[in-house]
C-alpha cells in the first residue's frame, strides 16, 4: 500500500523545519534540507508504528 502525503519544508534562521500536513505529530528540523528531510522521513515512520501498536484495554 502506497500513501501520499504532503511534506512541507520552512527556512528558519537555525537550518530547517519540517512537517507532514495529514500526520499529526510527523515533524522535524534539520541544519540542512537534506538533513530535515531524512530526519522528516524517520519521524514518519515512527508516527505510523507507533499508530499500530494496540492499546491497552481498560477493565
Amino acid at each position: 500500500m502506497q500513501i501520499n502525503l504532503t511534506a512541507v519544508f520552512q527556512k528558519v534562521p537555525l537550518g530547517y523545519i519540517g512537517f507532514v500536513q495529514e500526520l499529526p505529530g510527523a515533524n522535524t528540523q534539520g541544519k540542512t534540507l537534506e538533513e530535515a528531510r531524512a530526519n522528516l522521513r524517520e519521524a514518519i515512520q515512527l508516527v505510523l508504528e507507533a499508530n499500530r501498536k494496540p492499546g491497552k484495554k481498560k477493565n
